[in-house]
């Protein structure tokens, strides 16, 4: 899309070590985050300043690192299941020295939450994982979120095929219609507020409803 061209040439040129992970995602086929998708994300962080983040879906750390890039003091608990990828983000958040402030656990974030409360309450939750699991990473981590933190969906328009469904086939049809079944459930929850952002891949934002 020409909006989103123009969006991306306006872009800060990220530091030569984050352009080569990038470059190392792209090539190796990991779903990192997109660009306009990872520059909202990091100025929520900026503006929230979150002390305690949690992400479901590590990758190769590409994004973890960009979310310490944008609150360097900040915690990062950090899951991914897949052991290939997990050592591969073992050794770039080693690359940037970053071992102080970001935890990686290697395993299913379905069965890791008595591990991972141990850091809880989070500030931020960001969900970046299996997409057809996006409903059960709530229902599991969202009683971790602090009183004012908030939760991250990414790809909750699934490459346009939420929307337009009868544009895709097999798995990717099957994918976004969980996703859509996820957007329909997250927005109808009276304890939260809900908006979906078309940016990226689709990112959605949520915070709890005080006044419930």
């Amino acid at each position: 899309m020409e909006q989103d061209a123009y969006l991306r040439s306006l872009l800060s040129t990220p530091s030569k070590e984050i352009e080569q992970l990038e470059h190392e995602g792209h090539k190796q086929g990991v779903p990192i985050m997109e660009p306009l998708g990872i520059d909202f994300l990091m100025q929520l962080i900026r503006l929230n300043k979150p002390q305690t983040m949690l992400e479901i879906g590590t990758a190769i750390g590409y994004s973890a690192l960009r979310m310490l890039e944008a609150a360097p003091e900040s915690s990062i608990t950090t899951i991914e299941r897949d052991t290939e990828r997990y050592q591969q983000a073992v050794e770039n958040i080693s690359k940037f020295q970053a071992e102080q402030h970001i935890n990686i656990l290697c395993g299913d974030a379905l069965e890791l939450k008595e591990q991972v409360s141990q850091a809880a309450p989070f500030d931020l939750i960001f969900i970046d994982a299996a997409k057809g699991k996006y409903e059960e990473f709530f229902h599991l981590y969202a009683p971790l979120l602090s009183e004012d933190g908030m939760i991250v969906s990414d790809n909750v328009l699934f490459k346009g095929y939420v929307a337009n469904n009868h544009e895709a086939s097999g798995r990717m049809a099957k994918l976004a219609a969980k996703i859509r079944d996820f957007n329909q459930w997250l927005t109808s929850q009276e304890n939260y507020h809900t908006s979906i952002v078309p940016i990226g891949d689709g990112v959605a934002v949520t915070v709890k409803n005080h006044k419930k």
